[in-house]
C-alpha cells in the first residue's frame, strides 16, 4: 500500500513540475482530480455548534437578570438551532458525541421554554445543560473564546455555566449575588 501511494505521490509531483515548467502555455490547477477525505466546514470559520452556543449564551443572560420568560424563549431557540444542526460537518468521533448529548440537550430545552413562569425549575434544567453544552464544545470546538464557570453557592459549588465573556454574570443566583462564581477554564 506504502508503494502505491509513492507511487501516486510522485505523479502528482511530476505533474505539478510540469505544469509550473511550461512556457507559453496557461497554467492550471490539477488538485480538483486529487481526492481527500475532508469534512464538510462552515463558511466564515463558524463552527458546528454556534447556533446552539448563541442561543444557550442568550439563556445565560436572561436567567442571570431573573427572566424567567426570556428564559423561556431561549430554550425554544436552542430547540430550533438543534433542528437546524447540520451533522455532516462533524468528524465521526464529534457525531458519536452529538448524538449521546442531543436527547439531553432538548429535554433540558423543552423544560426550559415550558416554564417561563418557573425560575428555579428552569435553573435546574439549566444546570444539566451546562454540562452536556461544556461537553458538545469540548468536542466540536466553538470559533470564539468561550469561558467554563463555576458557582461555589449553588447546590454544593455543582453550578456551572459556560459564558461569552470574562465577566461573571451568575445564571443561578441572578441579580441576588450577579458576580458569584470564577473562572476555571477557556476554551477556545
Amino acid at each position: 500500500m506504502k508503494t502505491i501511494t509513492m507511487i501516486i505521490s510522485a505523479g502528482i509531483i511530476a505533474r505539478s513540475f510540469t505544469a509550473c515548467n511550461t512556457t507559453g502555455s496557461k497554467q492550471t490547477n490539477n488538485t480538483d482530480s486529487i481526492q481527500t477525505e475532508s469534512v464538510a466546514t462552515p463558511a466564515n470559520n463558524e463552527k458546528p455548534a454556534d447556533g446552539i452556543t448563541t442561543s444557550y449564551v442568550n439563556l445565560k443572560n436572561s436567567l442571570a437578570d431573573d427572566n424567567g420568560s426570556a428564559a423561556a424563549k431561549n430554550g425554544q431557540e436552542i430547540l430550533d438551532a438543534l433542528s437546524k444542526f447540520d451533522t455532516s460537518t462533524l468528524t465521526p468521533e464529534q457525531k458519536k458525541v452529538f448524538q449521546a448529548l442531543v436527547g439531553d440537550i432538548k429535554e433540558n430545552s423543552e423544560h426550559i421554554s415550558e416554564n417561563g413562569d418557573k425560575i428555579a425549575h428552569q435553573r435546574e434544567h439549566f444546570e444539566m445543560l451546562s454540562k452536556d453544552m461544556y461537553d458538545l464544545l469540548k468536542a466540536t470546538a466553538t470559533s470564539k473564546e468561550m469561558y467554563f464557570d463555576s458557582c461555589p453557592m449553588y447546590d454544593n459549588g455543582k453550578g456551572t455555566w459556560l459564558s461569552e465573556s470574562k465577566e461573571i454574570k451568575n445564571p443561578y443566583l441572578g441579580k441576588k449575588m450577579t458576580d458569584c462564581g470564577a473562572i476555571k477554564e477557556t476554551l477556545q
